[in-house]
C-alpha cells in the first residue's frame, strides 16, 4: 500500500493541502477543478453571499447530480424541482443566519 502524498488543490482562490494516494492524484485535481468552477459559478451569480454558503450551495448541486445520474433521472430539473430547491435555499438561508446569531451571541 503506498504512503498518501499531499496534494495542493486551488479552491476559489485559497489554496488547500490534501492527503492523498498517489494513483488518485489527477483523479482529486480534477475533482477540486469541478468544485472549484461550482463554486465559482454560483458566486458570481450574486445571489449567494459567504463562502460557507456557496460551499453548501455547490455541494448541493453536485449531490443532485450525482442522485440524478445513480437512478438515471433526467438531470434537467422540472419546475416543481425547481421550486422544491429554492424552499431548501431558503431554509438554509434561515438556518445560516441562525447559527450566526447563536456565534454572535
Amino acid at each position: 500500500m503506498s504512503r498518501p502524498n499531499t496534494v495542493s488543490v486551488d479552491i476559489l482562490d485559497k489554496e488547500y493541502q490534501v492527503a492523498c494516494p498517489p494513483d488518485e492524484e489527477a483523479g482529486l485535481t480534477q475533482a477540486a477543478q469541478y468544485l472549484d468552477q461550482h463554486m465559482r459559478d454560483i458566486r458570481s451569480t450574486g445571489k449567494v453571499i459567504g463562502l460557507e454558503r456557496v460551499a453548501i450551495m455547490a455541494a448541493l448541486n453536485i449531490s443532485h447530480e450525482l442522485l440524478a445520474l445513480k437512478t438515471g433521472d433526467n438531470p434537467v430539473e422540472t419546475s416543481e424541482e425547481q421550486q422544491r430547491l429554492s424552499t431548501l435555499n431558503s431554509q438554509l438561508d434561515e438556518v445560516l443566519y441562525q447559527l450566526r446569531q447563536l456565534e454572535i451571541n
